[in-house]
């Protein structure tokens, strides 16, 4: 399901959110980004014209773009470092762990026995071994790593999206293309599958922040696709998939009525549900729901969508290389996705059973089930997106938002633990088999180049083309940079 509305807004923020999309929509309110950079340069306030245009001579900054889009595999819940791709196996027991390394094709990589595959193509990706932040908290996790902004919302005080968030990476691709293109294209730029972070577990009810637009405002949120499980105890993430699942839904403007992009459905028929679902929404927020309409219209009408969101239009080859699991065909739509054009697409490994990457209760499913279905879809990304000539132009991110601790508990489960987990970064030029950090002995803390959430928006804007300095208009209409002190980490390069 495409969802279009995000979080609702319950703090009385609607109207400053308008009144900045006002002053920062280009093509639709008159003023655009380079205007408030130029402004915000010289320091003065954002003025407009009887014509509605800022003044200012002054031009935005630009980079050199290393790649079009981005891959983001988020391992929700937090995959253990001494499991992964920084083992101890000469710690003692307590720490090293039950699984063991195994040779790969990158001999300094100490990568765990359960990641075969990903073994295999050791030297196409990197890793940072050294990610590190103090928000030792799933939401918060959650928000951080997607955002590049630690959580306004303090530990124990929420755990659900505010529109007070910072906006995702995704998001803020989303607003400058919306800058640069309207929204007159086919596709968005940024879509999260298979759900939208939280949806899966306990019916609904722990929805997570990270993926949304937050105070940019809604227009940028992600649109986002809806599978279901067949249980409460279900979990589609560890199972073979029937197509009949696997459909992708959209819903056009609400959750009320879906949509679903059938190759026999007529366009006809998709044109009637819709506008049924405009007459619903007549007395809705206006200005909203004229920008949801044309997106709406558009996506619904799209050939291009039609045939991206449906997974049945891959061979049965390639499907199972990928595995039949609900991780592996999202990764396989993320890739179909970024071959459409969307340029941002996050696939949520979600934390369907309350656990699954949160491993409290033991190591057991890390090797039976997280692991395997990881290393399976991620290692066919990248061969896929190789053999497709894609991979130089696609940076691959997969992480979770924070690691485990390095002494185990007395189920044998790890509890949480943010000051080092690693990233895996592959693409765009990424230099493969390249090693980014250093841990002490018990993969507890980094005593060599720790990176910041920060550092990794950086990074990712910078492989983007994107400057991380530009500046966009926050909830209190104050020109703000996407990136808080970060620093791309050029090292991935070379």
């Amino acid at each position: 399901m495409l969802t279009i509305f995000g979080p609702n807004d319950s703090s009385g923020l609607l109207s400053a959110r308008r009144r900045i999309l006002k002053a920062g929509c280009a093509g639709l309110f008159g003023i655009g980004l380079p205007e408030i950079l130029r402004l915000e340069a010289q320091g003065g306030p954002i003025d407009q014209d009887p014509a509605g245009q800022a003044t200012s001579e002054q031009n935005a900054p630009k980079l050199p773009a290393k790649c079009k889009s981005v891959i983001l595999l988020f391992l929700f819940g937090g995959p253990s470092q001494l499991e992964t791709f920084d083992m101890k196996p000469d710690a003692p027991e307590k720490i090293r762990g039950p699984y063991r390394p195994i040779p790969s094709k990158n001999p300094d990589l100490r990568i765990c026995e359960h990641l075969p595959l990903m073994a295999g193509l050791a030297d196409t990706y990197s890793v940072i071994r050294t990610m590190s932040h103090t928000f030792n908290d799933h939401s918060g996790g959650a928000h951080y790593l997607q955002t590049g902004k630690r959580w306004h919302v303090p530990i124990g005080g929420g755990f659900a999206p505010t529109p007070r968030d910072w906006p995702s990476m995704g998001s803020i691709v989303e607003y400058f293309d919306q800058q640069q293109l309207g929204l007159t294209r086919e596709l968005p730029s940024y879509m999260v599958v298979p759900n939208s972070l939280g949806r899966l577990q306990e019916d609904g009810q722990y929805p997570r922040p990270g993926e949304h637009a937050g105070w940019l405002g809604q227009r940028y949120n992600p649109l986002t696709t809806r599978i279901d499980k067949k249980s409460k105890d279900d979990n589609p993430y560890w199972r073979v998939c029937s197509d009949d699942e696997l459909n992708y839904r959209i819903s056009g403007l609400d959750t009320r009525d879906e949509i679903v992009l059938d190759r026999a459905q007529s366009r006809q028929s998709l044109l009637a549900q819709l506008n049924r679902q405009m007459r619903k929404l007549e007395q809705d927020q206006q200005s909203d729901l004229d920008v949801f309409r044309q997106r709406a219209y558009a996506l619904a009408t799209s050939n291009a969508a039609r045939n991206a969101l449906d997974i049945r239009q891959e061979s049965s080859a390639i499907r199972d290389r990928y595995g039949r699991h609900l991780f592996g065909q999202s990764t396989l739509m993320a890739r179909r996705l970024i071959e459409s054009g969307i340029r941002f697409v996050t696939v949520q490994y979600d934390c369907v059973d309350g656990y699954s990457w949160d491993s409290h209760r033991n190591s057991d499913d890390v090797g039976k089930h997280l692991l395997p279905t990881f290393d399976q879809a991620c290692s066919a990304l990248l061969t896929d997106l190789k053999e497709r000539g894609m991979l130089d132009e696609t940076l691959v991110i997969a992480m979770g938002e924070m690691g485990r601790t390095p002494t185990a508990n007395a189920q044998w489960g790890r509890d949480h633990w943010s000051t080092l987990f690693p990233a895996v970064i592959a693409g765009g030029g990424v230099l493969g088999g390249n090693l980014i950090g250093k841990s002490d002995k018990d993969a507890a803390y980094p005593i060599e180049r720790p990176v910041s959430p920060e550092d990794l928006a950086a990074t990712v804007y910078h492989a983007l083309g994107i400057d991380p300095e530009m500046r966009v208009l926050d909830f209190q209409n104050r020109p703000t940079p996407i990136v808080d002190g970060g620093r791309p980490v050029l090292e991935l390069w070379g």
